[in-house]
């Protein structure tokens, strides 16, 4: 089930971007698709399919959303019309801003495993299935080419953001290359502590996603960014190991 206050915003979305481009297909990816979904915390991840690149009116679409409702600055959509080629990098409206990226192996499998459609065909209909190899080393690519770099930057350590969000990707990578399952943000905690995460950390994360309140302080937010960026060039190595 989707939460009654974004059912509304989904769509009125797909309906408003329907009206200005040709639209094949829309689906949710991410917590939405998978059942993690936190209301005003999580991402609304979204994919439409469409027949051409889609034209400049989709980026007003998404800020009149914004306008009418605040919810709209998480909806993140990617807009696919090369369904096939891993490489390539598709128009997107995410975080405010107008940019490319390809739509990962990791999306690809979060949207056959989730099956939540939107609007026309479900993904199988039209998404070449992923393979376990190019998941694996997307993976593998990603926790070596992006976070592990990340840990020789102390500045990153002090903004939540990079500490969620690298604690709950390495615990999740380390299922996926062990065992070929996506698992959610919720099950990555029951995760970080066998691989030695640190107990206040981890504690912390949960708390700032599903609440109640957070510890807060310069203390903290010091000790923390030690204790998560130590753990983190231990843990990713060994993941990858």
């Amino acid at each position: 089930m989707i939460d009654e206050a974004v059912q509304p915003l989904l769509d009125g979305f797909v309906a408003s971007v329907r009206s200005v481009a040709d639209v094949r297909a829309v689906w949710l990816h991410g917590s939405l698709a998978l059942g993690d979904y936190q209301l005003g915390r999580s991402d609304l991840d979204v994919i439409v399919v469409v027949s051409s690149p889609p034209p400049p009116a989709v980026e007003d679409v998404h800020r009149e959303l914004i306008q009418a409702n605040p919810l709209a600055t998480k909806l993140h959509c990617s807009y696919m019309t090369d369904l096939g080629d891993l490489s390539v990098r598709h128009p997107t409206f995410a975080h405010q801003k107008h940019f490319d990226r390809p739509v990962t192996p990791v999306t690809r499998r979060e949207l056959a495993i989730g099956n939540r459609t939107l609007f026309g065909p479900a993904p199988a209909e039209l998404l070449p299935a992923v393979s376990d190899e190019e998941l694996f080393d997307f993976v593998r690519r990603d926790l070596r080419e992006f976070w592990l770099p990340v840990t020789r930057k102390r500045g990153h350590w002090y903004n939540d953001v990079w500490v969620d969000l690298c604690l709950l990707t390495i615990a999740r990578a380390h299922v996926t290359l062990a065992t070929g399952d996506l698992i959610t943000k919720r099950a990555a905690f029951d995760i970080l502590p066998r691989l030695g995460a640190p107990a206040d950390v981890v504690e912390d994360i949960r708390r700032r996603r599903y609440g109640p309140g957070h510890r807060t302080g310069p203390w903290w937010r010091h000790t923390r960014a030690m204790l998560a960026r130590r753990f983190a060039r231990t843990a990713i190595p060994a993941v990858l190991s």
